[in-house]
């Protein structure tokens, strides 16, 4: 008798191959998110709630702080400064669950200059970059407004070839977000993007708490609020909750609204917000919520 192949056989197997076809084409695409930030801790204070909640899902975040920090204390400086706050974005990435990089730029010493420039265009494109956070460049601080100047100024090279040739272009424009800030002139800050991070505000915290040098030392000390610091850890994590517990704004909360719905944004107590920036690429609504899939309908 002549010999056929197992039909049944063939066509179960297809089946199964075409089944998990289909689930992987349905599994959600998992974004690159880098955060870039002035000192070692300001990538925490502007997203970590972000990072913190996209983390958690899977997705991969990058800090980098473009400078090293060595100036921000009153009792150390230099080099010991620059490997304590070192130590202290290490132990940030443990409880955030992200990567932190750490660029050799002196703080409050920094400029908008091209070998900074290359610096960031090489990290934009060494993460694969699909969403890009940084400072606006206006601030009070100029190690701000210049880092905001640099990503703005990396925007479009990070797509040409012939610069900084070294790292392989992206093939893609990211989009380029802009942290929130509570300066006026000369454009007031636009929440187009709200993030609820009500689950992960205390997490967010325990990624400040890190920064002892900053919050529990320097900045109280430049602010003249250093007698308001407990000296026991427990109280002192309590201490930093209530200080950063601060009223949401109207704005944000009606950005809320626009992506999570009146009843869900009304159970938020923390958010995180973003500005488009016109420089990268220009998303619609679909690829937020693609690329931030905790707002996905």
């Amino acid at each position: 008798m002549k010999k056929y192949p197992n039909i049944y056989l063939f066509l179960f197997l297809f089946a199964l191959l075409s089944t998990n076809f289909v689930q992987a084409q349905n599994v959600p695409e998992k974004s690159r998110i880098i955060v870039i930030g002035a000192h070692p801790d300001d990538c925490d204070s502007d997203a970590g709630g972000l990072a913190a909640l996209l983390a958690k899902m899977g997705h991969a975040v990058k800090f980098v702080a473009v400078t090293n920090g060595d100036a921000g204390h009153h009792k150390i400086q230099g080099k010991a400064l620059a490997e304590r706050r070192y130590a202290e974005t290490q132990e940030v990435a443990k409880r955030l669950g992200v990567s932190y990089d750490v660029l050799d730029n002196h703080d409050g010493m920094l400029t908008p200059s091209l070998d900074v420039r290359l610096q960031i265009i090489r990290k934009i494109r060494e993460w694969n970059a699909d969403v890009v956070i940084a400072p606006r460049p206006n601030d009070y601080h100029p190690d701000h407004r210049y880092t905001g100047v640099l990503v703005q100024d990396a925007a479009y090279m990070v797509a040409v070839p012939n610069i900084a040739y070294d790292v392989p272009a992206l093939r893609k424009n990211p989009i380029f977000l802009y942290t929130r800030d509570h300066f006026q002139r000369p454009n007031p800050f636009r929440p187009d993007i709200a993030i609820d991070i009500s689950s992960v505000f205390e997490q967010k915290m325990s990624g400040l708490d890190a920064h002892v040098s900053q919050f529990y030392e320097w900045m109280p000390w430049i602010g003249h609020y250093e007698e308001e610091v407990p000296a026991d850890k427990k109280e002192r994590f309590k201490w930093l909750m209530k200080r950063y517990d601060e009223k949401m704004r109207p704005d944000i909360r009606a950005s809320l609204v626009k992506w999570y719905g009146e009843e869900k944004a009304a159970k938020a107590t923390y958010a995180e917000a973003f500005e488009i920036c016109e420089y990268g690429a220009q998303p619609t609504e679909a690829d937020i919520r693609r690329l931030f899939p905790m707002l996905m309908k």
